[in-house]
């Protein structure tokens, strides 16, 4: 028998080494198996930190709460003015009858029992200003007719009346005047507070892993947008689903809005029982919500003093309240830094270096963190307001808000559960909670698989669960900044 040997002519050898030599060639490899990928275990952060939850806990607080219903009373004003009221008599009259048409509004005094009737007595005295124009008498209030909205007025001019009959007016009081020996004042006001309430809306999200999946383990590190390190298998999208709920547990107070009797959205949340317990509620008032129904909204960004003079203007005539943050986006703090840089002597003609030691060849700070004119304004960057996948980058056709003034401190309102008057953050958080069941944030696994063992589903649910609902108290000291 005679055997034939082919090339190579010898056996192949493995070698020790990776040292190539021609025992240890091979001819017939396959060249798509050969080039393992070289894989980095740590995931690379493209986009940042990604989350946008911090602005309620930079400005509120969370209060738990055990009903359906978050209800309060808000002070109305103290003095009584009234901004729409009809001169009925001619002009140069000694005496005159005023109508006033702005008794519905809430922050006017009623008297006691009917809340339509006008807050004028007899014997006080008043400022009637013509809205026109500088016509102005003071005078004093001889009578009034409840029933009709009216009342007559003797001038203390001896002109008589100033402006010309049937001109809108304006009236407000500034004291009384009685002769010796009369009676007292006739008549009370009662305050006329402002009852305002909210409801909490229930937060949901879940997270579902096989039981298959969860036998093979594939280690990733990452480092975490809450700060933590580490590696992570199966589990690293539960983690995000964390994240992205909590983002959702603030950001749902910001946009949340009440749904409109008869809508959509309340026929469908009232069908899945969404509102039991409040009769035609559905939804919940948001930040934004609030501020664009009961507060302030300036169209347009701060680009010059006169803009923010106007909103001085409008705390002013609001609660006056000292310190204020004013939450930005990109767009408005750009504006803010451009305002007050060109308020510096050397803004017009050059970069100004600032203050102190700095001069050029230090690092130059071209922001501003805030300023004072008549009190005082801290800037804060909004992530949210910027963030591609929220509110930032939307179509210029939409309404675009570009920032929030939210006063700094609390208030003292009346808790119509406490039954007594309680200081509170301007804007804070109501979770549901009793001394059985805190819902301020609950998460349980389901299932049968990673130690789970409530039911045969062949996976682990991750669940989550809030109840909550933002209050906004004193809506009329913010001022919403939209483009």
């Amino acid at each position: 028998m005679s055997l034939s040997i082919t090339s190579p002519g010898f056996a192949l050898q493995p070698s020790a080494n990776r040292v190539p030599t021609s025992t240890n060639y091979i001819t017939d490899f396959n060249f798509l198996n050969q080039y393992l990928p070289d894989t980095y275990e740590k995931e690379f952060e493209r986009y940042g930190n990604r989350t946008l939850s911090a602005f309620l806990r930079m400005v509120g607080a969370e209060m738990p709460s055990n009903s359906d219903l978050i209800k309060w009373a808000e002070q109305g004003r103290l003095h009584i003015k009234y901004t729409n009221v009809n001169a009925n008599s001619a002009a140069a009259a000694d005496n005159a009858t005023f109508l006033v048409n702005d008794v519905l509004v809430p922050t006017n005094q009623p008297l006691t029992g009917t809340a339509s009737q006008i807050a004028a007595r007899v014997g006080q005295t008043v400022v009637v200003t013509d809205n026109a124009s500088a016509a102005q008498n003071k005078a004093i209030i001889t009578a009034v007719d409840y029933a009709a909205g009216t009342f007559t007025v003797g001038f203390y001019e001896a002109t008589g009346q100033a402006m010309a009959q049937n001109a809108t007016c304006t009236v407000f009081i500034y004291g009384s005047e009685f002769g010796k020996g009369t009676n007292g004042m006739i008549e009370s006001v009662e305050p006329s507070d402002t009852i305002l309430d909210n409801k909490p809306i229930i937060l949901k999200d879940k997270y579902i892993v096989s039981g298959s999946d969860m036998a093979q383990i594939g280690w990733i590190e990452v480092t975490t947008e809450n700060g933590a390190t580490g590696y992570l298998w199966y589990l690293k999208a539960e983690h995000e689903t964390r994240l992205r709920f909590d983002d959702y547990l603030e950001t749902a107070m910001i946009e949340a809005v009440p749904a409109d009797a008869a809508s959509g959205a309340a026929d469908y949340l009232q069908g899945v029982g969404a509102a039991a317990g409040v009769a035609g509620k559905s939804g919940s008032e948001g930040v934004f919500h609030a501020v664009e129904t009961r507060g302030n909204v300036a169209a347009g960004s701060l680009v010059n003093l006169s803009d923010v003079d106007n909103i001085i203007k409008v705390l002013d005539n609001e609660g006056a309240i000292e310190e204020n943050v004013i939450f930005v986006n990109r767009a408005l703090s750009f504006d803010i830094d451009d305002m007050l840089a060109k308020q510096n002597s050397y803004g017009a003609g050059g970069t100004s270096y600032g203050l102190f030691d700095n001069d050029e060849e230090m690092a130059l700070n071209l922001g501003f963190t805030g300023f004072r004119r008549g009190y005082d304004f801290y800037k804060s960057d909004w992530k949210y307001l910027n963030d591609p996948t929220m509110r930032g980058n939307l179509p210029t056709a939409a309404l675009s808000i570009e920032g929030l003034l939210v006063p700094a401190g609390s208030t003292n309102v009346y808790d119509q559960v406490l039954g007594k008057n309680a200081k509170r953050p301007f804007l804070h958080v109501r979770y549901r909670a009793s001394e059985t069941e805190d819902r301020r944030y609950k998460t349980w696994a389901t299932g049968s698989a990673g130690g789970a063992r409530t039911s045969d589903l062949d996976a682990m649910e991750i669940n989550f669960l809030s109840e909550r609902c933002c209050c906004v108290m004193g809506a009329n000291n913010f001022v919403l900044f939209t483009s």
